[in-house]
C-alpha cells in the first residue's frame, strides 16, 4: 500500500465518507462548494463539529453558577476538534497517532462533563443523549485512528 493509500486508510480521507453537517452532503458536492482542508473532510471531524455546538447549546442553558462546569466542557468540546485537525497536518504517522489520542481523551472528558450534568439535572435529557451519541461515535473513530 502506498504511503498516500496508508494515509487515507488510517485517517479516513475516501472521498465516499465525506459527509457535511446535514449528513445528506456527498463527498463531490462538497468539492464542488470549495476547497477544503485535509481535517475538514473527515467525517470524525464533522462529528467533532456537531458535538461542539451540541455543547455549545448545552451550555447555553445550563443556570446560573455552573460556569466552571460551562467553561471546562466549552475547552474539552473545542479540544476534540481542534487536535483532529492539528493531527492531521502532522507528517508522522505516530504525531497523527498521538494528536488522535490527544483528542479521544478531550471527548472522553466531555463524555464525563454530560454525566455530571445528568446527575445534578442541570441539563434537558434529550441534548444529553444526543450528545452521549455523538462522543461514543467519535471516541470510537479516535480509538481506532490511535492504533
Amino acid at each position: 500500500m502506498s504511503h498516500s493509500a496508508t494515509r487515507s486508510f488510517e485517517w479516513g480521507l475516501g472521498l465516499s465518507e465525506i459527509k457535511g453537517l446535514d449528513g445528506r452532503t456527498t463527498g463531490t458536492e462538497i468539492a464542488r462548494i470549495g476547497h477544503m482542508l485535509a481535517h475538514e473532510k473527515l467525517d470524525v471531524y464533522q462529528c467533532a463539529i456537531q458535538f461542539l455546538a451540541l455543547a455549545a447549546r448545552l451550555v447555553d442553558g445550563l443556570p446560573k453558577g455552573q460556569a466552571a462546569l460551562s467553561d471546562q466542557l466549552r475547552r474539552a468540546a473545542l479540544s476534540i476538534s481542534s487536535n483532529i485537525a492539528e493531527g492531521s497536518g502532522k507528517p508522522t504517522t505516530a504525531d497523527r497517532k498521538r494528536f488522535a489520542g490527544i483528542a479521544r481523551g478531550s471527548a472522553m472528558e466531555c463524555g464525563a462533563i454530560l454525566d455530571a450534568c445528568r446527575v445534578l439535572g442541570i441539563a434537558e435529557e434529550s441534548i444529553l443523549r444526543e450528545g452521549k451519541q455523538l462522543l461514543v461515535r467519535i471516541v470510537s473513530m479516535l480509538t481506532k485512528m490511535c492504533r
